[in-house]
């Protein structure tokens, strides 16, 4: 049987390894496109350039090109629809994909057909003086949230609580935004854009409505027209910040609020037009209120709950990414893994800034892994790094370490959680906050 030649935008080793063990694996070839530093970069994305020299090694390459897949966001995401349809391989259209990624066009439609289930917002430009006026006069009153149009991660997201936090954010909104605005537009260009989206572009913010309760993301795709969940994860936070502790898979949310999330994720993905592709949509469920919020929808997997389904369904959800990359339905099996239970945690300091004096050690990592079986430990800093030259991180702590970890329930899990951290050896000079 031949093999399948599948290119990743932005292949790393960690995950060729992880994708080397998806079900028929032994029947494809990965290649990748662009290399990974480039599209994890996050000080510029020459996303133009970017997609002509990909375009450039696929055309040169000698051989059938059966599938164009990623699993990162911008600006893979926006990336992939483009080069698919100039390959002939399966992918979501450009204008679905924009439909969930920009944050304004996206609440739009989210409005036409689940209208109780999102906050109020407005979009608003971040160098108009004027703006807070602006977004009073849409009905919008401290306090509110704010965030880009089209953002990474939790990056330049904040939650305004007076005046003054809404003008320290702009500061810090005018002098970053451009590093995202700027390669975004440029995939604007792309799509075909009705009157009221094209005039806010990536250079634009939303406010919205604070909602809150118990967060989670649903991990679904599109198959031909149908629209299938096949995991909820829970998004848990540190207590009275904004940043994330762990996600944690299976939910453990009541059946009767999945189902609902369910349906919701049905009527919206349908009503877009999103189509043969992954997805995930964060909610929250104000279990006070006994509401659900819809929060934003992701055109990808999670890479975070990669080893999560691993080590709970048997497999990771990178096999949903594949098989629709190559016009198959996914072959997702369910609680096959090898424990019950499974999360990922951000090991987090918050300070304002910091130097990295040490870290712990291959052999501490190594006993510690030893000590926690199926545990693994991805550090995110270094020795004489500062913190505040980390990417990707949100506005209130730095992430140290990814700490992925398995156990027969949610008790054993923090309590392994607790012992491991407890022996993370990070050491600081010159902090500051």
């Amino acid at each position: 049987m031949n093999q399948k030649n599948l290119f990743v935008v932005g292949l790393d080793d960690f995950n060729r390894q992880r994708l080397e063990t998806l079900r028929g694996a032994e029947h494809y070839r990965f290649h990748g496109v662009i290399e990974p530093a480039e599209v994890y970069e996050t000080e510029i994305f020459p996303i133009g350039e970017m997609l002509e020299r990909a375009t450039r090694e696929l055309e040169a390459f000698d051989g059938t090109i059966d599938g164009i897949v990623g699993y990162m966001d911008f600006p893979v995401s926006t990336m992939l629809p483009i080069l698919c349809e100039r390959f002939g391989t399966r992918s979501t259209s450009l204008e679905s994909l924009l439909k969930c990624e920009h944050k304004y066009w996206s609440r739009r439609v989210q409005r036409e057909v689940i209208p109780d289930f999102i906050p109020a917002f407005t979009a608003f430009d971040p160098f108009d003086d004027d703006a807070l006026t602006r977004i009073g006069e849409a009905g919008l009153y401290i306090p509110f949230f704010v965030k880009p149009i089209k953002s990474s991660g939790s990056r330049l997201g904040f939650l305004i609580d007076s005046p003054e936090t809404f003008y320290l954010a702009i500061e810090q909104l005018r002098e970053q935004i451009g590093l995202i605005a700027d390669p975004f537009n440029t995939v604007l260009e792309h799509a075909r854009l009705p009157p009221e989206v094209a005039a806010v572009d990536g250079h634009f913010c939303m406010a919205e409505e604070i909602i809150g309760g118990w967060q989670c993301t649903v991990e679904g795709y599109v198959f031909e027209g149908e629209v299938v969940s096949y995991g909820i994860v829970d998004s848990l936070r540190y207590p009275q910040v904004l940043s994330f502790f762990h996600y944690r898979y299976p939910t453990g949310l009541p059946g009767y609020v999945q189902e609902k999330m369910t349906e919701l994720t049905r009527t919206v993905m349908t009503h877009i037009g999103y189509d043969n592709a992954a997805f995930n949509i964060e909610y929250y469920w104000d279990e006070v209120q006994e509401r659900i919020w819809l929060l934003e929808i992701n055109t990808r997997i999670s890479q975070s709950h990669c080893d999560l389904f691993e080590k709970v369904d048997g497999v990771s959800n990178q096999q949903v990414t594949i098989d629709l990359g190559l016009g198959r339905r996914p072959d997702m099996p369910h609680r096959e893994g090898e424990f019950p239970m499974a999360a990922k945690f951000f090991y987090r300091v918050f300070f304002s800034d910091a130097v990295v004096t040490r870290v712990p050690s291959e052999a501490e990592i190594a006993a510690l892994k030893a000590d926690f079986p199926g545990t693994l430990i991805a550090l995110q800093v270094a020795v004489g790094q500062r913190l505040s030259t980390l990417p990707e991180q949100d506005s209130y702590s730095y992430a140290l370490a990814h700490i992925w970890m398995g156990a027969r329930d949610e008790t054993q899990l923090l309590a392994n959680y607790d012992s491991l951290a407890s022996r993370l050896g990070f050491e600081f000079d010159d902090i500051q906050g």
